[in-house]
């Protein structure tokens, strides 16, 4: 029997035209749904006053784009639930295996590094070809100590860069010790991480393709179970690694590297400029670089690392913002170069565009709501504008995976019993949402090219 004809092959393809027909089912449908609200807002359009006039426009963009979004992800869970997936580099087991340099980032991380360090000498890698370079910026407590000691103590395999001047941050760290770095494939680490044994092996096999220019593998808390928070935000990484990252990588789409557990062929970040300094979210702007300059971005979802996650609201919220304000700098900075582009192909332009609105759209959510109430108190509401918008934000609601895609998420890991937590999702998506939008309009008011970087870090629980 040809392979063509196997049964497996014959049910595969079935699934890929089905998903292709709801696809464009779904988005024919919310496309008549977008233009149903932006219809009844336009009513009686010309007779109004010239600040509800625009007000509506506004109100008719909203709740479009919530549509586009909510088709994206809709699209995303069906893909990664009946869809071909693609994992082309995993099977990877015997090569001749490059040399590699594995940066780890650490500012005041006494309690989790020597548990990294640990573990990166025990990984499943010739020990000849991997080196750690362990940044120490201007850490106050005891890791300029425990890092010595480390060094000292295997010479050959972990190289101490204390570093006590230039500009802060992690970008700028990572900056300065490339430097030090002279290997073409680098892994990049945070410092409360903990990668497998074949980790290592896993994110280095995708660069042997020369069109590679980064790799991302998944990241999965390892304290999930502290208290409710750590199982929402379990919820939130599943749905957002094991579907969306994924779908993306099967749709042939942008996945996103990320800074904590991937790796960058250092010559095809070297074209594009090097690590940016000025940049909040140094990876994501890598990611649109590369992309731009024509490089592929890999997804490897089975090569997971286990990091810490926050255990309180404080915390928690101090790190979205964070993120939204990197991201948002980096949607300011390539948005038009992106769609301008003349060599990428528009699906993967609308992608890498939605990829970049994500932390934009919750201050317009939260605009559109004040927006829908003052017409509300003003007795325009033909079409019933409160209630569309209330029903579009509820089920496009927050910034990352939505509750159809945690579902498909606690399915793919066959932990069906975590789908429980699913209506406590949306109290942590309107706190993102909220602190988001508080964000983004701080760091407008506070928008200014000569601020000076520092170390963003989330507080270490983990007992030393």
């Amino acid at each position: 029997m040809e392979w063509d004809e196997l049964p497996i092959t014959r049910w595969t393809t079935w699934c890929d035209r089905k998903v292709h027909l709801i696809s464009r089912a779904l988005a024919w449908g919310c496309a008549v749904v977008a233009s149903w609200p932006s219809t009844a807002l336009a009513s009686s359009f010309a007779d109004d006053p010239i600040h509800v006039q625009i007000q509506r426009v506004f109100l008719g963009i909203v709740i479009s784009l919530i549509v586009v979004y909510l088709v994206r992800h809709y699209v995303f869970t069906l893909n990664r639930l009946f869809g071909r997936q693609r994992h082309p580099y995993l099977d990877v087991g015997a090569a001749p295996w490059p040399a590699v340099t594995v940066i780890v980032p650490a500012h005041d991380e006494e309690i989790v590094l020597p548990r990294i360090l640990e573990a990166l000498l025990r990984v499943d890698y010739p020990e000849d070809r991997l080196r750690v370079l362990v940044i120490d910026d201007r850490s106050t407590d005891r890791t300029p100590d425990l890092l010595d000691v480390y060094a000292n103590k295997h010479p050959d395999r972990i190289v101490a860069f204390h570093r006590r001047e230039g500009p802060a941050g992690k970008a700028a760290a990572l900056r300065d010790a490339m430097e030090l770095v002279t290997t073409d494939i680098v892994l990049v680490f945070d410092a409360d991480y903990l990668p497998g044994r074949g980790l290592v092996k896993q994110l280095v096999s995708p660069f042997f393709d020369p069109e590679v220019g980064a790799v991302m593998g998944r990241v999965v808390p390892l304290n999930a179970g502290r208290n409710l928070l750590t199982r929402l935000l379990d919820l939130e990484r599943a749905g957002g690694y094991q579907v969306d990252q994924q779908a993306r990588m099967n749709l042939d789409l942008v996945p996103q590297y990320g800074g904590t557990v991937g790796g960058i062929r250092v010559s095809a970040l070297n074209a594009v400029g090097g690590w940016n300094e000025k940049s909040l979210a140094e990876d994501t702007d890598a990611t649109f670089r590369l992309l731009l300059g024509g490089w592929k971005t890999v997804y490897q979802n089975r090569s997971e690392c286990y990091e810490e996650v926050p255990e309180t609201w404080k915390q928690r919220i101090g790190q979205v913002v964070r993120w939204a304000r990197g991201h948002n700098q980096a949607m300011l900075r390539y948005f038009v170069p992106l769609l301008r582009n003349q060599r990428m192909p528009w699906r993967t332009k609308l992608d890498g565009a939605l990829l970049l609105g994500v932390y934009a759209l919750s201050p317009l959510l939260v605009l559109a709501w004040a927006t829908a109430l003052s017409l509300w108190h003003l007795g325009i509401n033909e079409g019933g504008t409160l209630i569309v918008l209330a029903v579009a934000c509820y089920l496009a609601l927050g910034n990352f995976a939505t509750f159809f895609e945690v579902a498909a998420a606690t399915h793919l890991d066959r932990t069906p019993q975590r789908a429980r937590l699913l209506p406590f999702l949306a109290f942590g998506f309107l706190v993102t949402a909220l602190e988001v939008t508080r964000g983004a309009f701080v760091q407008l008011a506070a928008a200014s090219p000569h601020r000076r970087g520092f170390w963003h870090k989330t507080e270490r629980r983990r007992e030393p």
